[in-house]
């Protein structure tokens, strides 16, 4: 029996019906999750990205129940409501990139998921990207995926990863590994940078919406990352960019004002894989769910086509 946990819906505008409840990963390190049933197109497995929480992605929810699917979601550990993994609970702290495998095996395995529709189909962004790549690599639970901005390589210099990679090495073995990254804050991004000075969204509806959010219920709130995190980020990067690629249908987006992540690299990995799809879309930054209406009408629309694309070519991917 799962334990009822909170939602803020009065900041998330996602639609009714939500079924929140604390998990246990494998590890013991309490898990807030999240459904919404009764779509019975399939179910839309959602992993949001570093930083990120479920009232966040309210009105995503809402797209994906009007188009007909249910939808599961999680808050990583160390951060939303979940576990904090550091003395500073505003520093974005994990030990290993493996260990966000056992959230996605907590949220896939309870009861209130294992229940859920058929066919699962990953929708993930960023950070939620490099653990739903390794998920998809790992499992069986997935039809297909669709990436938004999936952190795979972080745009940044070959001299500034080097640097960042020895520091990061450094500090483990000092023992600094839950110290916050140099040049990062540990108040949320939003908060330190404001609209004018953001590399997430080009709407400042939706940038005012998930700074609302945070500042009326900053336990959902988190800072920069810590040198472990960092160190887990790029190993974890570095071995998924060697990996095999999926074999099932992808869907990777990205905007054309992108600055976090590397498009180059997206793009090529995508090229690599047998049923794999890019697209840029303009004017978008990093967050494209959260992007302005113009984007967003191009986004659903790219959606919208990828999963009937996938329900068509179901039966024979079945038959083959």
């Amino acid at each position: 029996m799962t334990e009822p946990a909170p939602f803020f819906a009065e900041v998330a505008d996602a639609p009714d019906g939500a079924c929140v409840a604390w998990l246990t990963a494998p590890d013991g390190v309490r898990l807030r999750a999240a459904t919404w049933a009764g779509g019975a197109r399939g179910t839309a497995i959602l992993f949001p990205g570093r930083t990120e929480y479920i009232e966040k992605y309210g009105q995503v929810i809402g797209r994906l129940v009007e188009r007909g699917f249910s939808v599961a979601v999680v808050d990583w550990r160390g951060q939303g409501l979940s576990d904090r993994l550091a003395a500073n609970p505003m520093l974005g702290h994990v030990e290993d990139f493996r260990d966000y495998q056992r959230d996605v095996a907590a949220l896939l395995g309870w009861e209130a998921v294992a229940t859920l529709p058929r066919p699962f189909h990953l929708v993930c962004h960023s950070m939620g990207g490099c653990v739903g790549l390794r998920s998809m690599l790992e499992r069986a639970d997935f039809a297909s995926a669709i990436f938004s901005a999936p952190m795979w390589h972080l745009r940044m210099r070959m001299a500034t990863r080097e640097i960042t990679a020895r520091a990061t090495k450094f500090a483990l073995m000092m023992g600094l590994g839950a110290r916050l990254m140099p040049g990062a804050s540990a108040r949320p991004t939003p908060l330190v940078n404001g609209f004018e000075g953001n590399a997430l969204t080009s709407d400042p509806e939706q940038f005012a919406r998930s700074v609302r959010q945070i500042t009326a219920h900053p336990d959902l709130s988190l800072g920069g990352p810590s040198m472990q995190w960092t160190r887990a980020a790029l190993e974890e990067m570095a071995r998924l960019y060697i990996a095999p690629v999926p074999r099932l249908p992808v869907l990777a987006l990205v905007g054309s004002e992108e600055t976090v992540v590397s498009t180059s690299v997206i793009r090529r990995q995508v090229a690599a894989m047998a049923d794999g799809a890019f697209a840029t879309l303009a004017g978008a930054r990093h967050e494209i769910f959260m992007e302005n209406p113009t984007v967003q009408t191009e986004l659903w629309a790219r959606i919208d086509g990828f999963l009937a694309e996938v329900e068509s070519s179901a039966p024979r991917r079945a038959a083959n």
